[in-house]
């Protein structure tokens, strides 16, 4: 009974500090890496997906989600070093200002998603989120936007 008691009051005090959540990440990223073959070859990656993990990757860090940013590296055969977020700027056709290059692209890339595709309600006073487009409609506007060519109107990001 001693014991149990002892186990809930250090399992309390973790999670108060905030702990607690980040020993279970890195024994999950622990154990993936024992578990991680790394004399499997990965799929190669397409530009496409290589930029998707990118974007998933700078909103991990950001965020500081350390092991699920290693485990999605480790995994997806990313490469190690970062992509440069000029690189992916230019990729992405965006031109940011001096606020939105404090956060993610991704952050940006939803902003201006969200804001395009929603529908006036009426009220001003409290503006409701839109219904949008149907599921997967994101998705399938990024692929376009990925598949833009050069000299076309570049996505402005302003947070």
């Amino acid at each position: 009974m001693y014991n149990i008691h002892i186990y809930r009051v250090i399992k309390d005090t973790l999670e108060n500090k905030g702990t607690l959540g980040q020993i279970k990440a890195r024994i999950r990223a622990e154990v993936f890496n024992a578990l991680n073959d790394e004399s499997e070859n990965k799929p190669q990656l397409s530009n496409e997906n290589l930029i998707i993990n990118e974007l998933i990757r700078e909103y991990l860090d950001f965020n500081k989600y350390r092991y699920s940013s290693s485990v999605l590296v480790a995994e997806s055969g990313q490469p190690n070093v970062p992509l440069d977020r000029g690189f992916l700027s230019r990729e992405l056709n965006i031109r940011e200002d001096r606020n939105s290059s404090s956060v993610p692209l991704l952050y940006g890339l939803v902003s201006t998603y969200l804001k395009e595709n929603r529908k006036p309600t009426g009220r001003e006073a409290s503006p409701q989120r839109s219904q949008g487009p149907g599921r997967g409609a994101f998705l399938e506007q990024l692929r376009q936007d990925l598949g833009q060519r050069e000299g076309e109107d570049a996505v402005i990001i302003k947070r």
